[in-house]
Formats: structure tokens, C-alpha cells, sequence
């Protein structure tokens, strides 16, 4: 490989292995609550009922993506509790897509939550992977 290609791919590379490298800047770097690694079963408990409040509808309350509303979007939810997604699903991926939306879906930023909610949803959302939907 010519040096100048390599100076070129090298920056892609890069990205490839930083889960992170597609957001934005200040989503790059937010620092990730402990309570969001390690959730505690009161913390899962919260995300579970702000999950139930304002997500349920479209993504189902298994978190599977088979909400009520789910037949009239334009694009299928998120099964939470789909290998592929537990696979690529970052903190801060998840905070930024509850934070700011998801650019060509159905899915709305949801500023309502403060930081602290959307952190709680982040947990639990996380932890659907490892322990299921129920609390």
C-alpha cells in the first residue's frame, strides 16, 4: 500500500475500532455514570417504569419492538433484546439517541427526560441484554 493511501485509510481504521467515533464531539466524550455500568436492581427499576412511560408504545413492553403503534411507523423499532443491537449498543450511543433521536426513523429526542432519567433508561435498556425486559 502506497504511503499516501495509508495516511488516508488510517483515520478509518481508527473509527472502526472506537464504538463511539459516529457521534458527536461532546457525546464522544461524556463521562458515563457508574450507575449505568453496574446497575443496581433499583436503578434497573427506574429506567424499567421511564422505559414503560414513554417507550413501551413503539417498541413494546418486552422491549422487543413489537409496540402498539409499532405497524404505523415508517420504520421498524429497536428490539432491544436483538443479538445485533446488544452488540453495537454503547452508553453513550443510547444517551445520544434518546437525547437527540434517531435521524431517519420514527424515533424523537426525548429533551422531557433530564439527564439523569435518560441515564436510568440507558441502564436499563443496556442491562434488557443480559437479564431480559422484566424487572
Amino acid at each position: 500500500m502506497a504511503p499516501s493511501a495509508l495516511l488516508i485509510a488510517l483515520p478509518a481504521l481508527w473509527a472502526c475500532r472506537d464504538p463511539n467515533a459516529g457521534l458527536p464531539r461532546p457525546y464522544r466524550t461524556l463521562t458515563v455514570p457508574e450507575r449505568v455500568l453496574a446497575p443496581s436492581a433499583e436503578v434497573r427499576r427506574k429506567g424499567r417504569e421511564l422505559y414503560l412511560r414513554n417507550c413501551a408504545l413503539c417498541h413494546g413492553e418486552g422491549a422487543d419492538g413489537r409496540g402498539a403503534r409499532r405497524s404505523a411507523l415508517t420504520t421498524k423499532p429497536v428490539d432491544f433484546t436483538q443479538r445485533t443491537w446488544c452488540g453495537e449498543a454503547t452508553p453513550r450511543r443510547v444517551f445520544h439517541a434518546i437525547r437527540e433521536g434517531v435521524r431517519g426513523t420514527a424515533m424523537p429526542a426525548w429533551k422531557a427526560l433530564d439527564e439523569d432519567q435518560s441515564w436510568d433508561l440507558v441502564a436499563y435498556l443496556l442491562s434488557v441484554c443480559e437479564k431480559g425486559a422484566e424487572v
